[in-house]
């Protein structure tokens, strides 16, 4: 795989890159790439060019510019495994992956269901749901998994509340999730996860059709704007991302505090931290850690380079949240750092919908087991760990705790 930076090869970066011996920190690749510069060539698993974009600066014009589109019908996108694109012409596109007036139109429809105070109002039941699943792991005894006991539960509860889902149906779409979000899936798997899942959710929104109720789906095939099959790709986008985002940033960021002791105990010494030091925890950890893709719909001059219309460009927000011109000393982890110009949630049009519910989750998830779990600590070696670097989010896969 080669690279050019500077008009100059280099065959040591790779797309995706390998992780470091910190799993918190970028690749040590495109952290290289970026001390060259922000802005490098490189060639993505099938050959074909790519831009890959490391500055904050950088990574954050392109996706507030309209003039590149997250459409991945447009030639040119670029796409990370063959899986992925493969998929492109099996499955009803949903807002992530249009540009307007489509995007918009679909994205409306959702927009009132994810509103801060729509979710703030929802903190008692979330607050439920966290108490509950903490109940359940500390009756169940130490060491405990806390992805599968708490960081996995906690938002699968939520979103299927949201969505109107049944919670007995969890272990079902949690697998076809891990089908989705793997890089190393067989076009065939990744094609049966997604039928299983869209099967599933017609099913389900063709029920909500005849019996309406208050949830996400019910209302949305309640509007008659969209078609059941629309209607079922938004709720397969909402319930996959839903739940494995927050999941893995609620067990990465534990870990994180367990590892970084000090500030753990500056947020139990002082709880009022807490919103601020998630939105520090997102920047720090970044788990959407393979780039943010967007395809040039016409040249574009981007700081003395050209980037011509059909060019693929890969916004790589775990090295623009350590951006040292941004976030000074970037590679630490500072609880009381003001993060909010972090890229973890995507910027302009596009960014995440969810983001005030992610937030509010993570808020509560993560404060109540510092106050509950004062004792908390790893119940295996750090060095044992194993880490999610070849899934579309990254995190780690189980979490072994006691306290």
């Amino acid at each position: 795989m080669t690279t050019v930076a500077n008009g100059e090869a280099d065959s040591a970066l790779a797309v995706p890159a390998d992780r470091g011996t910190c799993p918190f920190a970028p690749p040590p690749a495109y952290e290289q790439a970026h001390r060259a510069g922000p802005i490098n060539r490189v060639s993505l698993w099938d050959g074909s060019p790519c831009w890959l974009l490391t500055g904050h600066r950088q990574a954050r014009f392109v996706l507030g510019d309209r003039r590149f589109s997250a459409d991945a019908r447009v030639p040119g996108f670029p796409f990370l495994s063959p899986g992925r694109r493969e998929l492109l012409d099996r499955t009803t596109p949903t807002f992530i992956r249009l540009d307007d007036p489509e995007h918009s139109r679909q994205r409306r429809l959702l927009t009132g269901d994810f509103i801060i105070k729509r979710v703030e109002a929802m903190r008692p039941q979330i607050q439920q749901i966290v108490d509950e699943a903490l109940d359940r792991m500390v009756a169940h005894g130490g060491p405990a998994d806390l992805v599968r006991e708490y960081a996995l539960p906690v938002p699968s509860l939520v979103i299927c509340l949201l969505l109107g889902v049944p919670y007995a149906d969890h272990g079902f779409f949690q697998a076809q999730s891990q089908t989705l979000l793997s890089l190393n899936s067989s076009l065939a798997e990744v094609d049966a996860a997604q039928h299983a899942l869209n099967s599933y959710l017609v099913e389900l929104a063709g029920r909500k059709q005849r019996e309406p109720d208050e949830s996400v789906l019910g209302r949305l095939v309640a509007k008659g704007e969209v078609t059941l099959e629309e209607a079922a790709a938004m709720g397969v986008l909402l319930l996959v991302a839903g739940h494995e985002t927050t999941a893995n940033m609620t067990a990465l960021g534990t870990l994180a505090l367990l590892q970084n002791p000090e500030q753990a105990e500056r947020l139990r010494a002082d709880p009022s931290l807490i919103k601020g030091a998630v939105e520090e925890l997102l920047r720090y950890l970044t788990i959407v850690h393979l780039g943010i893709p967007r395809v040039a719909l016409e040249d574009v001059d981007l700081d003395g380079t050209l980037i011509r219309a059909g060019d693929g460009v890969l916004c790589m927000a775990s090295t623009a949240n350590w951006d040292e011109e941004v976030f000074t000393g970037g590679d630490r982890l500072d609880v009381t750092r003001d993060a909010r110009r972090h890229l973890a949630f995507g910027f302009g049009i596009h960014q995440c919908l969810g983001q005030p519910l992610a937030r509010a989750e993570l808020q509560i998830a993560l404060q109540t087991l510092l106050e509950r779990l004062p004792e908390l600590r790893l119940a295996v070696p750090f060095e044992d760990l194993r880490y999610r670097s070849d899934m579309l989010v990254y995190g780690v896969h189980e979490l072994p705790v006691t306290w």
